[in-house]
């Protein structure tokens, strides 16, 4: 009689924890679903605007379509076969020649969107100081710099393949775990290429970005006279007018006339031999100290739109992949100190994550891709040229 209990009692707590294991595989299936179709769908729109509208199609906006392109192979390549992983509760059971497959294209595609990522800083470091950058910069210019993104990261996700591999990869993979490389030199030198050593440029471009943004907000329209070559190439975070090369985030002005900053500029130099006549007291003072007070408003504006946005685009970037990497390091460094499999997923999966926020962090910003968004989902015709 105690026995059929027992067993009654032992059948119905298994009963209840397949139950819970199959409630945990749907929810855990259903949330990767979305973040896989919201990352293609993201990615596929950004891909399209470019194609689409013609007066997205410039060379800057070529870092953007490669971004798009990495971000659509991690959710196409990487992400589904990721998630049968996570869903399966014996683990990895497809084989060894399919789980290098997948971590190779793992590295391969996480890495290219990373380093994509430092192509887009370098390119607007270069808009920014270079006052004749933006002339410069050309298919070919811009197509080097995609290449050799492309060419670095094939280079960490094939070094597994070609023999940088621990002695349990295989014994590893048949208790049903497949992860990449644990070699601990390949691991630091994975982590340092595909994360650390970007993290390092990213942050000291963009704060010299927003530095030399800064000081040409601040800088008034009729302080000194600026030579032809100083009003080259401004860096401008808000703007409407139409001749215009957006990059993304931020806006490069063309070298235009601005007839409403000449005037200022020839009002306030002479020659010193004959000093302007002063002006008798009159309403016009009262409105130049008002035009100055609003003047200094929107510089204040431009200048904590400038800091909201490197710190949304550099801030959802370390959010999302440094639990990885730190993990990734110290689990290389000393091999007991892995976290639990539950905490190391969520952690892949964050860094997963940022391939769906940068088709947002890198567009939303211009007011060209959400026009060039509206007509898509509204069904009308764009691409002025």
């Amino acid at each position: 009689m105690e026995s059929n209990l027992s067993t009654d009692g032992n059948a119905s707590t298994t009963s209840t924890e397949n139950a819970a294991s199959n409630l945990a595989a749907i929810f855990t299936a259903v949330v990767l679903g979305l973040m896989i179709l919201t990352t293609v769908i993201g990615n596929v729109f950004v891909i399209a605007a470019i194609f689409l509208e013609k007066n997205l199609q410039s060379v800057a906006n070529y870092l953007i379509v490669s971004l798009a392109v990495a971000d659509l192979m991690v959710a196409c390549l990487v992400m589904p076969l990721g998630a049968v992983y996570e869903i399966n509760s014996a683990g990895w059971s497809l084989g060894p020649e399919l789980c290098d497959m997948w971590t190779s294209s793992d590295v391969l595609c996480c890495t290219a969107s990373i380093l994509h990522l430092v192509a887009i800083a370098v390119d607007r470091y270069w808009a920014v100081t270079d006052l004749n950058y933006i002339q410069a910069r050309n298919p070919r210019r811009i197509g080097m710099l995609v290449v050799a993104v492309w060419v670095v990261s094939l280079g960490v996700s094939l070094a597994p393949q070609l023999g940088w591999k621990d002695p349990g990869y295989l014994d590893r993979i048949a208790d049903g775990k497949c992860v990449v490389s644990q070699d601990a030199a390949y691991q630091i030198f994975a982590t340092c290429a595909t994360f650390y050593v970007p993290l390092l440029v990213i942050l000291f471009l963009y704060w010299r970005i927003f530095q030399a943004a800064r000081r040409r907000i601040r800088k008034r329209p009729g302080a000194a006279i600026q030579p032809p070559r100083e009003r080259r190439g401004i860096l401008r975070l808000v703007s409407k007018r139409p001749r215009e090369e957006s990059t993304t985030a931020f806006t490069i002005t063309r070298s235009t006339p601005d007839n409403s900053s000449a005037s200022p500029e020839k009002t306030s130099s002479y020659n010193g031999a004959n000093p302007p006549a002063t002006p008798a007291p009159s309403h016009s003072a009262t409105s130049s100290s008002g035009s100055k007070k609003t003047r200094e408003t929107i510089e204040a504006k431009r200048e904590r739109k400038a800091a909201k946005t490197l710190a949304i685009i550099t801030g959802a970037f370390v959010a999302c992949w440094l639990p990885f990497f730190l993990v990734a390091l110290l689990q290389a460094l000393c091999e007991p100190c892995a976290p639990p499999d539950l905490v190391a997923s969520v952690f892949l999966w964050l860094g997963y994550f940022n391939s769906t926020l940068n088709p947002l962090i890198y567009t939303i910003f211009s007011p060209e891709f959400r026009q060039a968004f509206k007509r898509m989902l509204c069904g009308t015709r764009g691409g002025r040229g």
